[in-house]
């Protein structure tokens, strides 16, 4: 599976949609609908930048969220690492776990990155204290950044939760 497929296949299963629903939802034929989503997902076709603006709106996520991104594997976790240092400053800094097992962390010397780093800490919070559900997080991600409060400053542009 490729890694758009993946995503593609994740987000359609969190929304109950099966593959025939998504295909006649971004125009393919009732009757190819279904395989032709199970060839994005499976990897064997894919999706130009068109299809992927309307999977996203079908699906109701960022189409950010769709790109096709390598930075699946620690490889490419190093690489996306080695670019955001040349844009946001990053220090490697030592560190604990709960259970005191030593770790490195990644600190980066941005005021915005920063904030937007708190604001996903404070999902984190809410979803291990049970405050929030795991729909709902995962709805906040996938419509990140509409979903944004700036830790409560303001109401998101696209509603996240459940209430």
């Amino acid at each position: 599976m490729s890694i758009i497929g993946d995503k593609i296949h994740r987000i359609r299963d969190f929304r109950g949609m099966t593959q025939k629903q998504l295909g006649m939802a971004v125009g393919f034929d009732e009757k190819s609908a279904d395989v032709r989503i199970a060839q994005y997902e499976s990897g064997t076709r894919t999706p130009k930048k068109a299809l992927v603006e309307l999977l996203a709106e079908a699906l109701d996520v960022n189409p950010r969220f769709l790109a096709d991104d390598e930075i699946l594997g620690a490889e490419g976790v190093m690489m996306m690492l080695f670019e955001l240092d040349e844009h946001y400053p990053i220090s490697i800094e030592d560190c604990e776990d709960e259970d005191g097992n030593r770790r490195k962390g990644v600190v980066f010397g941005s005021i915005l990155m920063t904030d937007l780093l708190s604001e996903w800490q404070r999902r984190k919070k809410g979803l291990a204290d049970g405050k929030i559900s795991k729909a709902e997080y995962t709805e906040w991600k996938l419509n990140w950044p509409k979903t944004t409060d700036d830790c409560g400053k303001h109401e998101p542009a696209k509603e996240w939760r459940n209430l």
